[in-house]
Order: structure tokens, then C-alpha cells, then sequence
């Protein structure tokens, strides 16, 4: 058999401040065909595929796999140029039998509020009714007909943080193949849950819901189980949450398991999400508790498209003269260029922060000290390094900040240690992530707070200012679907 490996990929927060461009996908991952053999956050699934099917015999084409920082809406021109490289690459490669996207789910252009299921479509009229499409997607998607229409087979990670995107990726590769083999005909049904939220995995009960996925698919018929969290910074009508279930062409038993489920976790919603609390609830919160503390300052994660130069929580800490403090990792490129100039050790006033838009807060003016300087500094991430690019980390009021040069959020200590901060002498590490931070951070915490504020990730879902999809969605409203009666 013959293979397609693509992949386009970013998370689009249409209420950020700025827009992606080819800068972003450029600094991020970008592989015209060799996405196998490199190094970036999607080639792990890249280098997966292409020896799985090799090791069947199969023949592997590479085209693009471009994946960009989450941020905002994608500029047109950009979409349509890889979209049309990738399309070039498969008419190229025919006959092809089975076609393996890397995609996000929540990816939105000027122009197309569905980026994936236009390239899904596209990819089906390049290759016909007979090709095997199979994609692997984000949980924080939008999950469209347009999408599971044109796709034989999609499967979403099961758990936030991304732990699992290998082991998606196995599945998927099995799935696809047995279908070109004819060993399995996926037949799919969706449930619309009409919940906007998030869902972190490492509590309950959305640990407990995770494993009844898991077991769901154990039951015979049953292929696929997927609960699409979905991202909730987009303005795009299929926004929300729903289950999708695929099994081996059995129509009622797909429809009927996925409103099972979908109905389950629904009447979960109220308990569903952290709690998150004030800045100011949060600070007081890490006074009172021994032990380190760790504050994800939820409102300005680079990961759902904020900026992460937002200088809120960094204010009110410096303001109640709090120290054995890590503040990180603080986006301001000009600031860094700064510090490089000056040198190590040097001491002087610098604005921080602050710049890329109203949601950023006002710049602060500061008096600094360079303690240490990183050419090409890198954290650990969930498939492998990440890069934070020239980074600096400063003292000001005895408080320590590590600023960076490319925007990413905070995933890892050693975004601290890697500069030479100890965290062993800090009662409190803020970190500008949401839930990814959990999985390095939480077995070094005694505690860990989710604080929210007035920054481009606005955490009360109920009101976020949507002019595309219905405002009937929990918790907007309180029951939606009527099951509470």
C-alpha cells in the first residue's frame, strides 16, 4: 500500500490581540516532507506513522507538517499556501491508499471558520471515495460534520494535559489500515453536549469519565471513543463540547453509545472545571499554605493564544512585596534584547511587559538585575524540548522573572532551573499555563492554584462575547438539554 503523511496545525484564539502568520508556523514547526527525521512537536507522530507502515512494507510519501504557537485568526493567504502545498504533495504521490493528517481541530483563517474540514474535504476530492482519510486531533477542537464527513477515521487525545498523543497515534495508524484492508468499516455518531468549559483529566471526575472511554472500547463493534472538550476562545458556530464514537458499521450502536456518554458527562458539567479564584484570592491562597506553591495564571497562557506578557498577577506580587518568587516565563523580546545589551550582573531600569494589547495590562517599570543569560534556552514539553529562544532570568524586588524571546507557555521547572533559578528556595512559582504545567509541576507542588483575570482568556465561559453559534450552552444557561427536569 501506499501512504500520505501531512499535518497543519494551530489553535486559534480569535479574541487575541494578533494574528498567526507564516512567521509563526516558521518558528514552530515547519517540515516540506522530512517532518520524520526532525525534532519538533508533531514529529514524533510524523516518525510514528512512517516506520509503522514501513515496517508493514507500505510506501511512505512525506509532504507539509507545519504546526504554529496557538494564537490568533490565520491570515488567509497563509491557510491557502499550505493547504495548496499539501494537496500539491498528495496529487503528486498518487495512487495513494491511505491518507494520515496531523491536524489541531480548533484551527480558524480569515475566511474559513473551518480550517480543518475544508482540508479534509479537499484532501477526499484530490483522492476519492476509495482512500482511507484518518486524522488525529487536539480534544480542544471544534468537532464539525464538514470534518467527520470527509474523514474515515478521526481520533482526538483522551487526556489534558496531551499525554497520550502517541498512543492516539498507534491506535489511529491500526485503525486506518485494518479500513484499507477492509477489515473494518468505521461507522461514526456525534452527541452535541451544549457545554462550553474546560476539563482538565487529572481530577475527578473527569479521570473517572476518561476511563469509561477506555472502557467503552473495549465492547465488541466498538472502534473509537472521543470526548471533544473544545476550545472555548473561538467565535465559530460548532464551538462546544461533544462526544464522537466510531464502530465497526454499526449505525444504532454508535448513535446510541455516544448519547450515553454524552449525557453522562453532561450531568457532570457543574463539577467538571477547577476551581479558579481571584488574583488577589490566589495570593492570599499561597500565604497560607507551607510548602512550595505553584499559581497557573490561567487568563494569559500562550497556549490558548495569549500573548503571555500580561503583568497582573506579576503587579499585585511585587505590590504586597512578596518574595522567594519564580515569575515565569514572561514574553517580551525587547526586554530580553535589553538585558543582552547590558550584560550580566548589569543594574538598571527596564519596562516590562505590557506591550502586545489592552488584555496585557500596563507595562511595569523596574528596577533589574541580570543574573543570567540564555542564547537558546529550552524547557522539557510533552513530546520533547520546547523552545523559548533568548531568554533572561532578572530580579526586581527580590522577585525572580525569567523572560523569553519566543512565546510558549510554561510547561516544565526547568524553564527556571535551566537558567539557574532554584526553586527549592521559592514558596511560590507562577507559571502563564493553564493545565499542561500539571504534569512537572503537581509532583513538586503542595499546593496548586488557578487564578483568572482580565487577560485574553476569559474563564467565565458564560459570557464570552460569541456571534456564531447558538447562546442556548451551559452555562450560559443552566440546562440546556433538559435532562435535569
Amino acid at each position: 500500500m501506499r501512504a500520505f503523511i501531512a499535518g497543519l496545525a494551530t489553535e486559534t484564539n480569535t479574541f487575541a490581540p494578533f494574528p498567526t502568520g507564516a512567521r509563526g508556523f516558521e518558528r514552530g514547526d515547519f517540515f516540506h516532507g522530512n517532518a520524520s527525521k526532525g525534532h519538533g512537536f508533531l514529529s514524533p507522530l510524523a516518525r510514528l506513522w512512517r516506520e509503522a507502515f514501513e515496517a508493514e512494507g507500505d510506501t511512505v510519501v512525506e509532504g507539509l507538517v507545519a504546526f504554529a504557537e496557538p494564537g490568533g485568526t490565520t491570515l488567509r493567504n497563509v491557510y491557502e499556501a499550505y493547504r495548496s502545498e499539501i494537496l500539491s504533495g498528495l496529487e503528486a504521490a498518487k495512487p495513494i491508499d491511505i491518507v494520515m493528517l496531523i491536524l489541531h481541530g480548533a484551527m480558524v483563517a480569515h475566511g474559513y471558520d473551518d480550517c480543518e474540514g475544508d482540508l479534509l474535504a479537499s484532501v477526499r476530492d484530490v483522492v476519492g471515495a476509495h482512500c482511507i482519510i484518518a486524522a488525529e486531533l487536539d480534544l480542544h477542537g471544534h468537532l464539525t460534520e464538514r470534518m467527520r464527513s470527509n474523514a474515515n477515521m478521526l481520533v482526538m487525545y483522551k487526556q489534558y494535559p496531551h499525554i497520550d498523543i502517541i498512543d492516539r497515534g498507534n491506535e489511529l495508524f491500526a485503525f486506518a489500515r485494518a479500513a484499507a484492508l477492509k477489515k473494518i468499516k468505521p461507522v461514526s455518531a456525534v452527541f452535541d453536549c451544549q457545554m462550553i468549559g474546560i476539563y482538565p483529566t487529572a481530577r475527578q471526575p473527569m479521570a473517572t469519565f476518561v476511563s469509561r472511554l477506555q472502557s467503552a472500547e473495549k465492547r465488541p463493534r466498538v472502534l473509537s471513543v472521543s470526548f471533544c472538550h473544545g476550545f472555548p476562545w473561538a467565535d465559530v458556530a460548532d464551538v462546544g463540547s461533544k462526544v464522537l464514537v466510531y464502530t465497526d458499521n454499526d449505525a444504532d450502536l454508535s448513535q446510541n453509545l455516544a448519547r450515553g456518554l454524552g449525557e453522562a458527562i453532561y450531568r457532570e458539567r457543574k463539577t467538571l472545571m477547577p476551581d479558579i479564584v481571584t488574583i488577589d484570592e490566589g495570593l492570599d491562597l499561597a500565604a497560607d499554605t507551607d510548602g512550595l506553591v505553584v499559581i497557573a495564571e490561567t487568563y494569559d497562557n500562550p497556549g490558548g493564544g495569549a500573548p503571555g506578557d500580561c503583568t497582573l498577577l506579576l503587579r499585585r506580587i511585587l505590590g504586597r512585596k512578596m518574595t522567594k518568587v519564580a515569575f515565569g516565563c514572561l514574553w517580551d523580546p525587547c526586554a530580553v534584547d535589553a538585558c543582552f545589551e547590558a550584560g550580566e550582573g548589569a543594574v538598571f531600569d527596564l519596562r516590562l511587559g505590557g506591550k502586545a494589547g489592552i488584555a496585557s495590562g500596563d507595562p511595569l517599570d523596574l528596577r533589574i538585575r541580570v543574573m543570567a543569560l540564555a542564547e537558546r534556552h529550552r524547557q522539557s514539553g510533552l513530546t520533547g524540548p520546547v523552545e523559548l529562544g533568548r531568554s533572561v532570568w532578572l530580579t526586581a524586588q527580590g522577585v525572580n522573572i525569567v523572560v523569553s524571546s519566543v512565546r510558549t507557555q510554561t510547561l516544565a521547572p526547568d524553564a527556571f532551573t535551566g537558567l539557574g533559578v532554584e526553586l527549592s528556595g521559592c514558596h511560590l512559582v507562577v507559571v502563564k499555563s493553564i493545565q499542561h504545567f500539571h504534569v512537572k509541576f503537581a509532583p513538586i507542588a503542595r499546593k496548586v492554584i488557578y487564578v483568572s483575570g482580565a487577560g485574553a482568556l476569559d474563564m467565565n465561559f458564560a459570557a464570552l462575547p460569541y456571534t456564531k453559534r447558538s447562546l442556548g450552552y451551559w452555562p450560559r444557561v443552566d440546562d440546556p438539554l433538559g435532562l435535569d427536569r
